[in-house]
């Protein structure tokens, strides 16, 4: 626990502080923390096995990435809110049955941000509205096929990665 936080950057999504703590074993510390609201994404499947990816906009990545619908957790909002939210902006969709497959942190050793994944089904269409600022394109690719580029490099984005596998074990491949 930190016995003394000074905030360096408060920002739109992140605050930066520097925390001076005790280790468990004693030891004095100064670290360097992302404070991170948090986030939750969504492994939608249709009715045949098909995963809705998003091929998104990425500067700080360098680029294009192939993402699963996700997006931060606003104020008091719970995590399975934001992930139905976050669905129904970036991929024009809504499930009606929902399973938590578990939770990650992204970056322990220096951000505090869990994204909270979910497995969506029972889908149905409905417009999408993510902001002008959202570089997305809306792709559909058996689940297998996707769970291959995880293996193969082509989807590199961690909790796109992780959500996938989870997902796997859930549905007869």
């Amino acid at each position: 626990m930190a016995t003394d936080i000074r905030t360096i950057h408060a920002g739109k999504v992140v605050n930066l502080a520097v925390e001076s703590l005790v280790l468990p074993n004693g030891e004095l510390l100064q670290l360097e923390v992302i404070h991170h609201p948090g986030g939750a994404a969504t492994v939608a499947l249709n009715k045949q096995d098909d995963v809705c990816l998003l091929r998104q906009y990425r500067h700080a990545a360098g680029g294009w990435l192939w993402e699963l619908p996700a997006g931060k957790l606003e104020r008091q909002e719970p995590p399975a809110s934001t992930a139905a939210r976050e669905l129904e902006e970036e991929a024009g969709l809504q499930a009606a049955d929902w399973i938590k497959l578990g939770e990650v942190f992204t970056t322990p050793g220096f951000c505090d941000e869990i994204i909270h994944l979910y497995l969506a089904r029972e889908l149905k269409e409905v417009p999408s509205h993510h902001g002008k600022h959202e570089l997305i394109e809306v792709h559909w690719l058996p689940l297998s096929v996707a769970i291959a580029q995880v293996h193969n490099g082509t989807i590199r984005d961690a909790k796109t990665m992780l959500g996938l596998m989870l997902a796997g074990s859930h549905v007869n491949l």
